[in-house]
């Protein structure tokens, strides 16, 4: 009896690295650009609560407390969008809900014009804007980044999180004129205007996957696009509590709280009335922070390359306690004129402003894989809870006590925590420990 071969089993067929024309640029590099611009015009909002607090304080006699309280539930909100949001652009694309976070914004805003009570601008900027800009969040750079990148991630990462300080930079000197001269009216529809013009560039030239493309990643091989993840909002939760089971992202969590305290929380929202406080002129002390952007360019950029070369834990100890110490030698630095101490802890201040961003997002990516996104808005969420904390208790502070004194020197030793929570994050594949 004759014996045949046994057939072999058929297997599926794999796909082919899409060929990428040599000697022009990967699309991937257009679709960041396209990212960045989108982050600069959203950027104008984040610029404008600190130039808002003395302007409403004398036209509505709200205390700074009650204003505070609106830009605390503005920053909560960014950071519990976030992971919503990242699983959002998983089920509906990246372009539909970035263009309608961008008119949400641009709503929220222009609303503010004629609002006569706190409870409305805690509606209009703390909930509506706040909503919108959680869906702009950082998230957003993470997905754009882990989808459109294999190689280069740190540095695009690094320059994607620059572009929120490059918005800083353009807005904030016009803004700060603008309520300077004009009232705080005209700098409201300014940032309303400008999220809203960034809207026809996302919805004609952004991109939610390279295999829309027929490309592959920069930097990797194709791969066809998955298919929608239905159940977004119950896929976010699940990710928080799978995540929840392990060390890492308790570390994670905790240093970026005390990372959006030192921050957004006080810097961004207290800064200026903080100079203004000491005899400082509004636009001279909104100029520093501006300055500020230019050196968090720097800052940010060096950190994703230097995130692509150094364990990211150490990394994160660093620039945190570096900035501990910039913030305990604050309270000696402010005075009525710009002197060039100030501009010395302006600028290695800047430095360190979000460059913790990178090396926060290259370890949720090394412990938690194709869920990082999603991880990453939660841990966003905690910076923006961390925030929204601050700006909220700084005003309190401000009222009762007469000056931030208190509050700078709390949020230096908050970042000495910090470095110390960095250096305890383990490795992935020693990370099995819960908690």
């Amino acid at each position: 009896m004759t014996q045949t071969a046994p057939t072999p089993a058929p297997t599926a067929p794999t796909p082919a690295p899409a060929p990428t024309p040599t000697g022009r640029i990967h699309r991937a590099w257009f679709v960041a650009a396209v990212a960045f611009v989108t982050i600069i015009g959203a950027a104008a909002f984040a610029s404008l609560p600190g130039l808002l607090i003395e302007p409403l304080h004398e036209e509505f006699d709200w205390s700074r407390g009650t204003i505070g309280l609106a830009v605390s539930v503005n920053l909560a909100l960014y950071g519990l969008t976030a992971p919503f949001a990242a699983a959002l652009m998983d089920r509906f694309g990246i372009r539909k809900v970035v263009a309608l976070a961008l008119l949400v914004i641009s709503g929220g805003t222009v609303a503010t014009l004629w609002m006569t009570e706190s409870w409305q601008l805690v509606l209009f900027w703390g909930v509506l804007v706040g909503l919108g800009s959680g869906s702009m969040a950082l998230a957003f750079a993470a997905t754009v980044t882990n989808r459109w990148f294999t190689a280069r991630r740190g540095l695009v990462t690094g320059i994607l999180t620059a572009a929120g300080a490059s918005g800083q930079l353009i807005f904030l000197p016009l803004l700060s004129w603008l309520v300077e001269h004009h009232g705080w009216r005209p700098a409201a529809v300014t940032v309303s205007l400008a999220a809203l013009a960034v809207v026809p560039f996302v919805w004609l030239l952004l991109r939610d996957h390279p295999a829309d493309m027929g490309l592959a990643p920069y930097g990797g091989t194709y791969a066809e696009r998955p298919a929608p993840v239905t159940g977004a909002a119950r896929r976010t939760v699940a990710v928080l509590f799978k995540a929840a089971r392990t060390g890492p992202f308790w570390l994670l969590a905790g240093t970026f709280a005390i990372c959006g305290a030192s921050t957004n929380g006080l810097v961004k929202t207290h800064f200026v009335p903080a100079a203004h406080d000491h005899g400082m002129p509004v636009t001279a002390a909104a100029g520093l922070l501006a300055v500020v952007g230019v050196f968090d360019v720097i800052g940010t950029i060096a950190s994703g390359w230097f995130t692509d070369r150094f364990e990211a834990r150490r990394l994160l100890a660093v620039y945190y306690a570096l900035r501990g110490i910039s913030l305990l030698f604050l309270p000696m630095l402010l005075a009525p004129s710009v002197h060039p101490p100030m501009v010395f802890f302006i600028v290695f201040y800047g430095l360190d402003w979000v460059a913790t961003v990178p090396p926060t997002i290259a370890l949720c990516r090394e412990h938690y894989g194709e869920d990082s996104a999603i991880v990453f808005g939660w841990v966003l969420a905690s910076h923006q809870v961390g925030a929204a904390v601050v700006a909220f208790l700084g005003g309190l502070a401000r009222d009762a006590f007469g000056s931030y004194d208190l509050v700078w020197y709390a949020s230096g030793a908050l970042c000495a925590m910090a470095a110390l929570m960095a250096m305890v994050i383990r490795r992935r594949g020693n990370d099995q420990l819960t908690v």
